[in-house]
């Protein structure tokens, strides 16, 4: 999956896959992390936020069964 570099203090990099709904994100300190089940308007949200890691804190962060990939 591409990911897109952000700016932010805490990702680095965010992927996503709108037929399986699987959001990847990649985190400065290290780990990338599968979402599963996210919404497209949740990745729009992320995306268009003004502060990426405080919409993944509040909105993504424990709301979606996840795994670390790397």
């Amino acid at each position: 999956m591409d990911r897109r570099p952000v700016r932010s203090s805490d990702l680095a990099a965010v992927g996503y896959d709108a037929e399986s709904q699987i959001l990847e994100i990649e985190f400065l300190k290290g780990g990338t992390y599968q979402y599963f089940d996210v919404p497209g308007s949740v990745y729009e949200g992320l995306m268009t936020a003004p502060s990426h890691g405080k919409f993944f804190h509040a909105h993504i962060r424990d709301k979606y069964r996840y795994t670390k990939i790397g």
